[in-house]
């Protein structure tokens, strides 16, 4: 019972914070009222009743999703790689700890100058942010791999590509697993500024929006969607890592 019951105290405590700290900007900045607990949800139902707000939270996981595939096929492919090979470990990891550590979004001038306006740039955004968890943790998985493993399928004349996918895939998957759920938290934290440049519909995109109409309750409304959203996803690898644990 007490477990169930600490989650909503701490929401309770937060939602407080927020009415107080909306109070208090109130009497300094009178346009703050829009920011308070009540206007935010009373415009978060109105939008929760409109076609507009889901048009707009589905093409915001579909980028999602198009952007983690690119990164899984790019990702496990270099980690299995990288863990299997020494030498292409030794030639290329300074590059991907070089390359991993610039931020995705200082790279969105140059996608849309070579890729255009539209949704291209931000699956390249999106990928860039996410392939680095898969790869790393993939890797770290190869390297893990008990190497008996290797030699009894060495011993069985098993192939390069039978070994990868009968004994080194299904003994890293915990590992992917949390990378993905690494690279999810990463793109759902880059995908709403990728999405405020150079597209038409997204929740970045009605963040703006919202702020450019002066909508500033639809503008909290969205970062509690954007909020709720991200918690679901998470929740969701968790459970595919913890089902996969004990499977």
């Amino acid at each position: 019972m007490v477990n169930v019951l600490l989650p909503f105290v701490g929401l309770l405590a937060a939602a407080l914070l927020w009415a107080a700290g909306a109070g208090w900007l109130t009497s300094v900045t009178p346009i703050a009222a829009s920011f308070a607990p009540l206007p935010t949800l009373e415009a978060l139902w109105l939008l929760l009743q409109g076609h507009d707000l889901w048009e707009h939270v589905a093409i915001s996981l579909q980028r999602v999703g198009v952007g983690l595939v690119i990164a899984l096929v790019l990702g496990i492919p270099l980690g299995v790689l990288t863990g299997l090979s020494p030498l292409f470990s030794r030639s290329t990891t300074p590059l991907f700890q070089f390359a991993r550590m610039i931020s995705p979004l200082s790279w969105m001038p140059l996608a849309v100058m070579v890729l255009g306006v539209g949704d291209a740039p931000v699956y390249f955004l999106l990928a860039f942010a996410a392939v680095w968890p898969i790869l790393l943790n993939t890797a770290a998985g190869v390297a893990q791999l008990d190497k008996n493993w290797l030699l009894l399928a060495r011993s069985l004349s098993a192939t390069r590509r039978e070994t990868i996918v009968h004994v080194i895939l299904p003994g890293i998957t915990a590992q992917i697993l949390t990378g993905v759920r690494l690279a999810i938290g990463i793109i759902w934290i880059v995908l709403v500024p990728a999405e405020m440049l150079g597209v038409s519909a997204g929740l970045g995109y009605f963040i703006l929006d919202s702020r450019d109409r002066l909508a500033y309750s639809d503008l909290m409304a969205a970062i509690l969607v954007i909020g709720f959203l991200g918690y679901l996803l998470d929740h969701a690898a968790r459970s595919l890592h913890w089902r996969w644990l004990h499977a």
